[in-house]
């Protein structure tokens, strides 16, 4: 495709697809290139570098977040709502994830959801900075329990490129997970019982939970 045909919405849309698939590893203008079916010099004439290309691409998939009417809402099911949303487009996204740690991430998708997002927290009684705390301590409770699925999507890619079976090296490594968490009583529990073996995994949304609660707390011993 020659690059007067080509788009910057074509490229960065193809450059998610490439990111969900192959990870940051394996974004490059020559990948990019064949799957938009043009040169990578093509590419270049619509972005800068891969940098410049990660941060289009990032930018882009924030407008996946659905923002609640806050008319419609009180505060605590749409702050519940869009961490939910955000925990869902990271972990659609994993590579999202890993890029927050080498890329600083801006443009008009993120801007969206930050704006409503502050918004959220503003109906909730949050004032100036404390509204900017509110929504930090939030958005930073959701992007550390995404890591561990971006872990995991990493990590299965760079298994299966070596050649490896993913799932055998992961029933590997919990096993002897497991055994060496049994020599500590309070994990040994835990790994015989029944009981936590069936328990729902609930551990975002109890903690979700809880930070809204303390959040709500603070409110009422500011009003008191």
């Amino acid at each position: 495709m020659p690059r007067e045909t080509l788009t910057r919405e074509q490229i960065v849309t193809t450059a998610v697809e490439l990111l969900d698939a192959d990870g940051l590893e394996g974004l490059n203008m020559r990948s990019l290139g064949q799957r938009l079916g043009s040169a990578a010099t093509a590419v270049y004439w619509h972005v800068k570098n891969k940098d410049n290309l990660v941060t289009l691409a990032g930018d882009q998939v924030w407008g996946e977040i659905r923002l609640p009417d806050l008319d419609a809402v009180d505060w605590r099911a749409a702050a519940t709502a869009m961490a939910g949303d955000l925990y869902a487009m990271f972990v659609r996204h994993p590579w999202l994830v890993q890029a927050f740690a080498t890329h600083l991430f801006h443009g008009a998708g993120k801007a969206r959801h930050d704006d409503h997002n502050l918004a959220v927290y503003e109906k909730a009684g949050f004032v100036g900075p404390q509204a900017d705390l509110a929504a930090a301590a939030v958005f930073t409770y959701v992007l550390g329990n995404a890591s561990g699925a971006a872990a995991a999507a990493a990590l299965t890619r760079r298994i299966e490129r070596d050649g490896g079976d993913a799932e055998e090296v992961f029933a590997a490594t919990m096993k002897e997970a497991a055994e060496t968490a049994s020599r500590f009583p309070r994990l040994r529990t835990r790994i015989e019982s029944a009981e936590y073996a069936e328990a729902p995994d609930d551990t975002f949304d109890f903690g979700l939970r809880s930070l809204l609660d303390g959040l709500e707390a603070r409110l009422r011993g500011a009003g008191d």
